[in-house]
């Protein structure tokens, strides 16, 4: 799962990338610190796959990851070229959502580029920039599929109505996630590329205390089906330089209850529509999957390895709390709980699975 953290200059990008990371990006209170993306692959911790490994017997740990970049502030005029906008542009297509940091801290040794803190105003520049980006690239596409729609395929026609709808939409203030794709051109959305197709997660940078996003700015990302959280950036960078212990009572202290990561995670999970699924058994590696909500076993077997979806035979499967209840698979087995289910069973999330293939 690859996210690019993106925002303003200044509103809290790197530091951010630096918690959650460690990864050292430089950051500095003015523009284009980050002249490439920095990526990083952060471990996303899960205590319910702790729990199933220390039930049966598994080790090592393997953490589900998340692939963090972060890409250079954007200006007005990125989708012209200005300042970094086309490393920007280019950068953000290659991640799967999009994490928008909005400043709303009031610290006035790091200046804001508008001179003046306005969350909704700076996501909607941002949002502005996307958008235009966007209308060039559906634009020129609708060009090229109105010829072969010409020759009456199914296919391009399909493409071509859903495109003039895209542009309509982008015109009006409208994403392109706004539009689905249709059923006879199911691969129009990847084929344009577009960047607000992307389904994004607004972090509100907000200063020490603040435990709830501006009013506004949810309500801002609600109208387009997106999620707000928040969370000081400036906090997270300092529990991250702190060691378990302390970084734990520091948390206590300051009343939160996770870490940026765990609600970010969460969130970019919730967006992206996915579930978590484990393998473990004793003295072999316990891990820990993403895999997409609805999915069958099938695919959790293919998230695994392409060979054991292949020979799929049957699965056991439990969920992780009753695993960890009855002590182990053996228990599970005699007390029912281990169930034999198909290839088209549909996994739910912290479900333990143990494929038998040919």
């Amino acid at each position: 799962m690859k996210v690019g953290i993106v925002g303003m200059p200044n509103a809290g990008k790197s530091t951010l990338f630096n918690a959650l990371t460690q990864a050292g990006a430089e950051s500095a209170g003015y523009p284009f610190t980050t002249i490439e993306p920095n990526v990083a692959i952060a471990a996303v911790p899960d205590e319910r796959l702790e729990a199933v490994c220390a039930t049966v017997g598994a080790h090592p740990i393997v953490h589900e990851t998340l692939e963090v970049h972060d890409i250079a502030g954007l200006v007005r005029g990125a989708h012209a070229g200005e300042g970094l906008g086309n490393k920007f542009l280019a950068s953000i297509r290659e991640t799967d959502a999009i994490c928008h940091v909005v400043r709303a801290h009031c610290d006035r040794g790091v200046p804001h580029p508008d001179g003046s803190i306005d969350p909704v105003a700076d996501a909607e520049m941002v949002e502005a920039e996307l958008l235009l980006s966007d209308l060039e690239q559906a634009t020129r596409r609708l060009e090229r599929v109105a010829k072969q729609a010409k020759a009456l395929e199914k296919e391009a026609i399909a493409e071509r109505d859903w495109l003039e709808q895209v542009v309509s939409g982008l015109q009006s203030g409208r994403p392109v996630r706004a539009f689905p794709a249709p059923a006879d051109a199911p691969d129009a959305v990847r084929k344009l590329q577009a960047l607000t197709s992307k389904p994004v997660l607004y972090l509100a940078n907000v200063d020490e205390g603040e435990a709830d996003p501006p009013a506004a700015l949810v309500a801002h990302a609600e109208a387009s089906g997106d999620q707000a959280i928040a969370l000081s950036a400036k906090i997270e960078a300092e529990l991250a330089e702190l060691d378990g212990g302390d970084a734990a009572a520091m948390r206590e202290d300051l009343g939160l209850s996770e870490t940026g990561l765990d609600r970010m995670v969460r969130a970019a999970f919730s967006l992206l529509d996915l579930i978590s699924f484990f393998t473990a058994g004793e003295g072999v590696e316990g891990r820990a999957w993403s895999l997409r909500s609805g999915s069958t076993a099938w695919h959790a077997a293919g998230r695994v390895h392409s060979d054991i979806a292949d020979g799929f035979v049957k699965a056991e499967v439990i969920g992780w709390r009753e695993l960890v209840d009855a002590g182990g698979y053996s228990a599970a087995r005699e007390r029912g709980t281990l169930r034999i289910e198909g290839r088209d069973y549909v996994m739910a999330d912290g479900d333990v699975i143990t494929v038998k293939h040919t």
